[in-house]
């Protein structure tokens, strides 16, 4: 039988030494009062210790909460993850060598999770090969105390591929909306689904246990079953918590735009004003056509959205987020992940099986650091781990990519004037170097698959053709030499039809990129 326990009493249940997953997507459908509670029980009481944490999205507000919570010497051993750059305190870790520690592709994770619970011994994808996760580059290993191979290359009917390797999942710690008196839970007012029923299946298919946090108890039978995300016999402790400490997001305490309960009406998105960031986002938005799935990262990309609602092209794409929303407008900052308006919310493994197989016509992504060989690294800066997240699985199997990035970093300024871009001051960082210092993105893999693939910034536009990086575009009132080729650590192939960037992306005036578009 499911028992209602305190979430002391659940924190007990959890033994030292074992493997622990853990569900959520930034600070959506994460039991923070139970990851809380057990840090609480570490720092007074020593237990539970040596713990194996598994995640697949990144779950935390870049301070404390979420895995942060995780982040004590002793209190883990060894942490695979999707995305580590929301907890601090475990980047901390695993920079100083005190942990063991991994970053593998968030839904290759979240497949596993679901593999896992299908008892089979590990997942198979092509998913990483060529990039640090391939384990002839770096297996997905952050440093040197992480020893142990937990991917390989095989070969699966003449074809190249990765296997990541299951492990029992000895407790799981999810969080639904509500319980009914048998343990069945539902998910109503929860933004993402993420993977909470592959997380429950995987620990009680190991033998293991589950502990779930919501914020109400139902009769049993009230709850619709088609409602129920996790059937009452897969969780053995609930803990009942607050509607006021069970927040929606971690900056947000309730939005039913966010699950789908009510739709709202969208305020009108301001236009972006004149700047690099526009200028990156009309030009990147040139690569829409009709009717198109879109995956649009954080950050640069996400004004891709804005220029579709300024050019009144909104209507005619369909934007999705890895967490595993389809349709209406992706949140930003802490709230990422979660979707106003959102026309549909799948399981974050099922997202991941659509993006795999090819199901997008384009996604945008951020160009943080590009060598010569087409790579990206967005995972790792220095002692800075970042983590992949969601951007492999993306970024390699979408049907064309396109990186959105300023040339340069650190104090870039420009400014427009009657249609040309100057650069009155430069960034202090190339962005354009020699290599990356982690593979994220693989031009070798690329090339091999035939991807089409654009690098997109404010003064030039390149591209991975079979000869290597091109240069293929640049904008008006930009020195090749002086602005461009001297920016760089390498030297890129310059398209004998070299041409100018459209001249309408440097005008404030609307583009009528509905018509261009249209035209497709």
């Amino acid at each position: 039988m499911t028992k209602f326990v305190t979430a002391s009493e659940a924190i007990k249940m959890i033994r030292d030494g074992v493997s622990v997953g853990v569900t959520g997507f930034a600070g959506a459908a994460h039991a923070e009062v139970l990851t809380s509670k057990l840090e609480e029980n570490f720092l007074n009481e020593g237990h539970p210790q040596n713990l194996t944490l598994i995640y697949s999205a990144g779950i935390g507000d870049g301070q404390s909460k979420g895995t942060g919570h995780f982040g004590h010497e002793g209190l883990v051993r060894r942490v695979i993850g999707g995305h580590w750059n929301l907890a601090p305190k475990l980047v901390k870790l695993a920079v100083e060598n005190k942990i063991e520690a991994y970053n593998f592709p968030q839904g290759t994770l979240a497949q596993l999770v679901r593999d896992i619970a299908a008892g089979k011994p590990g997942t198979i994808s092509k998913v990483g090969l060529k990039t640090f996760v391939d384990p002839r580059v770096q297996g997905g290993k952050l440093n040197s105390k992480t020893q142990e191979d937990l991917v390989e290359v095989i070969n699966v009917a003449g074809e190249e591929m990765l296997f990541y390797k299951g492990l029992a999942i000895d407790v799981a710690i999810i969080r639904a909306t509500s319980a009914d008196e048998k343990g069945n839970l539902s998910m109503e007012k929860e933004a993402v689904m993420v993977e909470t029923l592959s997380m429950a299946q995987a620990a009680k298919n190991s033998g293991g246990i589950v502990i779930a946090q919501v914020e109400r108890v139902v009769s049993s039978g009230s709850i619709d079953p088609k409602l129920v995300k996790v059937p009452g016999i897969l969780v053995d402790a609930i803990v009942v918590v607050s509607p006021e400490v069970q927040w929606q997001t971690f900056v947000e305490p309730y939005n039913p735009a966010f699950s789908g309960e009510v739709r709202v009406p969208l305020a009108s998105l301001k236009p972006l004003p004149l700047d690099e960031r526009k200028i990156i986002a009309r030009r990147a938005a040139l690569e829409l056509i009709p009717n198109a799935v879109v995956n649009l990262g954080i950050g640069m990309p996400e004004g891709v959205a804005v220029v579709a609602n300024e050019e009144d092209f909104a209507d005619q794409m369909t934007l999705t987020v890895e967490a595993g929303g389809v349709g209406g407008i992706p949140a930003g900052g802490i709230n990422f992940g979660a979707s106003t308006n959102v026309e549909a919310l799948l399981d974050q493994p099922y997202q991941f099986d659509f993006y795999d197989g090819g199901g997008l016509d384009l996604a945008f992504l951020g160009l943080a650091q590009m060598d010569e060989r087409g790579n990206i690294n967005v995972s790792k800066f220095g002692p800075k781990i970042a983590g992949c997240g969601g951007f492999i699985n993306i970024t390699q199997n979408a049907k064309k990519v396109v990186f959105c990035g300023t040339f340069t970093a650190g104090g870039l300024k420009t400014s427009i004037s009657g249609g040309m871009l100057k650069i009155e001051q430069e960034g202090k960082v190339k962005k354009l170097v020699k290599e990356v210092e982690q593979i994220t993105f693989s031009g070798e893999y690329a090339q091999s698959t035939r991807q089409p693939v654009l690098y997109i910034t404010e003064r030039a536009v390149f591209e991975l053709t079979p000869q290597g990086i091109t240069l293929t575009e640049i904008a008006p009132g930009i020195n090749l030499e002086k602005d461009v080729l001297a920016q760089m650590d390498f030297k890129p192939r310059v398209s004998q039809s070299l041409r100018v960037m459209d001249l309408r992306i440097f005008s404030p005036e609307v583009m009528n990129m509905h018509q261009l578009l249209a035209a497709k």
